[in-house]
């Protein structure tokens, strides 16, 4: 049941984050100004792309601890 809220929850947060468009106030200002906003979504996207590497990282990261952790804990009770 825990492992099911987690998993819920990461999913979650990863639809959040899919959705959002990030940009910072100067860059919103000068690409808003512009005609094409072909060059706008593109600054979106690479933005979106540059933020999603680092959570992908960690949670690889956490899964791997995880695991070791969960075979650690599966072979001491064998040997019990």
């Amino acid at each position: 049941m825990k492992m099911k809220k987690i998993v819920l929850t990461c999913v979650l947060m990863l639809a959040i984050v899919w959705e959002s468009t990030s940009q910072c106030s100067m860059c919103r200002a000068v690409l808003e100004s512009e005609q094409d906003t072909g060059q706008a979504e593109a600054i979106n996207d690479g933005i979106v792309y540059l933020m999603a590497f680092p959570y992908i990282l960690v949670f690889g990261v956490l899964y791997f601890v995880y695991r070791s952790f969960k075979k650690k804990k599966s072979g001491e009770q064998i040997e019990d």
